[in-house]
């Protein structure tokens, strides 16, 4: 289906175009009408605001910007949320802690990993965590444990929150730790259906089983899915949390 056979709108409808990496293959395509960039900037603020972000924040967005979806989805989530919103990407560590510490940053976005570094470059610097104003880090697109979580809060002095998406379903802001738990994604339900299927055979399973997660989208325009498998493997919990 590679470029635009997925598309479900008239090209004239579409106004941004991202991929995916393609380190399996050809990238993926995924293509957003005005309604679905409105959709995902109001997901991304949502998500950020569950992480306890808000107006009067500056958010040092050091996600990539590009075809990545993880830059310009921070970033329209950011200035969603009425926060300053510092548009570094990705790289050049030294300036980043230079405008972290001048500019005040007090959240950070950007890959658990990159955020290790950050706190790891800025000791080397000579600053201490007492020196950064950082207060949450909202932190994603790829793996970390709670070790990785506890060594970052510790040199960066911050919350330290999981951010879930992915570029098939519009990007950063599918799912988001809450700050009063930080403990599991909570899934914005009417915009995305979850499901766990057996990997092997296809089979739905029940609450608590783990298995890969699936996802359909409600609300994409342009190239909507249904029932797309994710690889990511997980499981689902409905009882409510201590956020409400």
């Amino acid at each position: 289906n590679y470029p635009f056979n997925m598309l479900a709108v008239p090209m004239e409808q579409v106004i941004r175009i991202h991929a995916s990496s393609g380190t399996t293959g050809k990238p993926t395509v995924i293509c957003h009408s005005r309604r679905d960039i409105e959709t995902w900037a109001n997901l991304a603020a949502r998500s950020l605001m569950a992480t306890g972000v808000e107006k009067g924040d500056i958010i040092q967005n050091a996600y990539g910007y590009g075809l990545f979806t993880g830059g310009l989805g921070a970033h329209y989530g950011a200035e969603k949320v009425g926060a300053a919103t510092i548009p570094m990407s990705g790289g050049n560590t030294k300036l980043q802690i230079q405008v972290m510490h001048d500019f005040k940053s007090t959240v950070l976005t950007c890959t658990p990993s990159y955020s290790l570094y950050l706190g790891e470059m800025a000791e080397e610097m000579g600053y201490s965590k007492d020196d950064i104003y950082l207060r949450i880090g909202v932190l994603g697109a790829e793996p970390w444990s709670e070790n990785i979580r506890k060594q970052i809060e510790g040199k960066l002095g911050i919350d330290a929150l999981d951010i879930y998406g992915l570029s098939e379903m519009m990007g950063p802001g599918v799912a988001i730790e809450c700050k009063e738990a930080k403990h599991g994604l909570h899934i914005w339900e009417d915009h995305f259906i979850p499901e766990i299927i057996n990997p092997d055979t296809g089979e739905v399973l029940p609450e608590g089983e783990e298995g890969e997660l699936v996802i359909t989208t409600l609300t994409r325009e342009a190239t909507p899915l249904i029932r797309y498998r994710t690889k990511d493997i997980t499981y689902l919990i409905k009882e409510p949390c201590i956020c409400g």
